[in-house]
């Protein structure tokens, strides 16, 4: 084996590895802070290692390589937003235990969202000023 082959097989390992990890902190982890972390951190990085061990093993295919760095590249840009898509459902749907927060800023755009549909369907009893 050469030591491109010994590259490539310590990162497939690593990055399985990680991806591994990631999934059992998926099922094992008590809350959505932490489940979320598994699945995105870790997650990310192991495959970006899977991806880097691939590409060691297709270097002299170029349309491989630049294939493969789109994947990594599309796995960098949705996973936090996923994230952040995940924590907001949490929040709305009551699974965040709103105690914990230090600050809970979705609950203010919450209150002052629904604070201006209200003035919206109420009328305020002001007249508007005449010209």
């Amino acid at each position: 084996m050469s030591a491109w082959d010994w590259l490539s097989a310590v990162l497939l390992l690593s990055g399985s590895l990680l991806a591994l990890a990631a999934g059992i902190g998926m099922l094992r982890f008590p809350d959505l802070w932490m489940r979320m972390h598994a699945g995105t951190k870790p997650q990310v990085l192991g495959l970006l290692l899977v991806l880097a061990g691939v590409e060691v093993q297709l270097v002299p295919d170029a349309s491989a390589v630049v294939a493969l760095l789109f994947v990594g590249l599309f796995q960098l840009v949705t996973a936090p937003v996923a994230s952040h898509l995940i924590a907001r459902a949490g929040h709305r749907s009551g699974v965040v235990p709103r105690g914990q927060l230090v600050q809970d800023d979705l609950r203010v755009v919450e209150l002052e969202r629904a604070d201006a549909e209200r003035a919206r369907r109420e009328p305020s009893g002001e007249e508007p000023p005449s010209r």
